[in-house]
């Protein structure tokens, strides 16, 4: 609501401040031939602008509208979170400096939980989405598109263009220190 608010005041902005150039450059000579014709109404500026306001939206330039169908969607994440409790488990069982880990998965719902001190991941699936949801202690909510060919392809959150892999290397070494952490080896990281 508050980007709407803002997008609408800059629209108003640059219209007003459009029109008041046409205006006054109908009162003044023009002396610069050189210069580039503005806009006198509001819907020229809307015109060259190819629409109400040119803007760089928050978000990244990669296509995320998934072109799965429920079925590929339905394999695929459940590859990709089967291996993930696969591999949570392995580093839980192996990890000498973490007490009191838990890994659950169950009814697309992957739980895993690192000890009080570090908190709980949990990574689920959204059918109705096509994503794959993501609620982390240490970087938040994120929610991930599934980018690339159902061999080919990764987990991706739009806005920053990470993938769920990636971003799970950047946090787990941190928390399980004693041994070396590879999730871009799992499925669906490429």
């Amino acid at each position: 609501m508050f980007t709407r608010c803002v997008v609408a005041r800059l629209s108003r902005l640059n219209t007003r401040s459009a029109t008041a150039a046409g205006y006054h450059s109908l009162c003044r000579p023009n002396t610069n031939q050189n210069r580039v014709p503005r806009a006198t109404t509001a819907s020229e500026v809307f015109n060259q602008n190819n629409g109400p306001l040119r803007r760089r939206l928050f978000s990244s330039q990669i296509e995320t509208e998934s072109s799965l169908d429920t079925a590929t969607y339905e394999r695929v994440c459940s590859e990709t979170l089967d291996g993930l409790c696969d591999y949570f488990e392995e580093l839980t069982e192996n990890a000498t400096d973490l007490i009191g880990t838990d890994v659950a998965y169950g009814d697309g719902v992957l739980t895993v939980n690192l000890g009080k001190s570090h908190g709980t991941y949990v990574i689920n699936r959204q059918t109705p989405n096509k994503q794959i949801w993501l609620s982390s202690p240490t970087s938040g909510p994120k929610r991930f598109d599934y980018v690339g060919t159902p061999k080919a392809g990764k987990w991706i959150y739009r806005h920053t263009g990470q993938s769920l892999h990636q971003l799970l290397q950047l946090e787990i070494p941190n928390i399980v220190k004693s041994q070396t952490v590879d999730f871009m080896r799992l499925p669906h990281c490429s």
